[in-house]
């Protein structure tokens, strides 16, 4: 059996670390939390689109569960937005992008109460396609900008690219309605 005495200045530099480290260190332990994965999506409201017509169209984001986004209108001061902007091929229009309403919370990191999207926040808007539109194929480029956070903290904001190209057919031609979960009746 070994009969070693502590050595009291090594003790105390002990504690004295563990208490340094406890102080210092956790007031910043939640910025080293990693974002979460937030994956996105574009879609249309039915397969194809007529010249001359019109069809829905949707970007929706998958946030995990825990965290959340800021909504268009946060409420926050400080709070980033989530801002969806569309362009479309030449001749093709896009409507103003639709958002859904904001969930009001409270939050350990604010006194303020924010305006947040859980879930499957879905932004919608409209495609028109012109009767004399020459090409077989519109593309929208949507760009996404959003700021997730968990109940403590927020991370930096995100932007994320994305095209949604779709066919183009004649005014007589058949369309087929698809990715209905995303869209109310047509």
């Amino acid at each position: 059996m070994n009969n070693k005495q502590l050595d009291p200045s090594r003790f105390a530099a002990v504690i004295f670390a563990a208490f340094a480290l406890t102080v210092f260190i956790s007031p910043f332990a939640a910025f080293a939390q990693e974002a979460p994965r937030i994956t996105h999506g574009g879609f249309y409201a039915t397969d194809r689109v007529r010249r001359g017509g019109s069809v829905q169209a949707a970007v929706a984001l998958d946030v995990p569960q825990g965290f959340h986004v800021n909504a268009n209108k946060p409420l926050g001061k400080y709070s980033v937005p989530t801002v969806v902007s569309v362009t479309a091929s030449e001749g093709v229009r896009v409507s103003p992008v639709t958002y859904p309403r904001g969930s009001v919370r409270a939050f350990k990191f604010t006194d303020e109460k924010l305006a947040v999207y859980e879930g499957r926040p879905v932004m919608r808007f409209t495609l028109t396609v012109p009767a004399n539109f020459q090409g077989t194929r519109a593309v929208v480029r949507a760009r996404v900008k959003f700021q997730s956070c968990n109940d403590e903290v927020c991370f930096p904001p995100t932007t994320r690219d994305m095209e949604l190209p779709i066919d183009v057919v004649g005014a007589g031609e058949p369309v087929r309605p698809t990715n209905t979960a995303f869209f109310r009746t047509l």
